[in-house]
């Protein structure tokens, strides 16, 4: 692997209707971010919420959109896919699937997870570029 990697950091997309909500569960833009480390690794920070896993973990990514703001807005489980969502609007972001499920509070293993960045392709970009230096 490259050893020129550096941090990238990218911000959630607030849209300004649900930063009341998010603010009452303690998600602001200044205590969230997604974080790909210079040691590969993705860094989740959505308020007091974590997740971490190895960018090696990845096994796949797309761009969603047109989300219903009750399943969308905040920290979200699926009752479907057991996927996780950190949402802070309704429009697009990042879909990620994993090939180990990745815990979040700890608790509960999730296959995937939605984050919904103001640069989801670029995100997505770098997620992949990651990959392709790692294989």
């Amino acid at each position: 692997m490259s050893s020129n990697l550096a941090d990238e950091e990218f911000e959630f997309d607030f849209d300004p209707r649900y930063r009341g909500m998010l603010r009452l569960l303690g998600v602001k833009p200044s205590n969230s971010m997604v974080t790909l480390t210079a040691g590969n690794e993705l860094r989740v920070r959505f308020g007091r919420w974590r997740m971490k896993t190895p960018v090696s973990n990845v096994s796949g990514t797309e761009v969603t959109g047109d989300y219903f703001w009750a399943k969308a807005i905040g920290i979200r489980g699926s009752l479907v896919d057991r996927g996780i969502t950190f949402g802070t609007n309704t429009r697009r972001g990042a879909c990620l699937k994993f090939h180990e499920p990745v815990a979040v509070v700890g608790v509960r293993l999730h296959p995937g997870a939605t984050l919904t960045l103001v640069d989801v392709e670029g995100f997505l970009e770098a997620v992949r570029e990651r990959l392709d230096q790692g294989s």
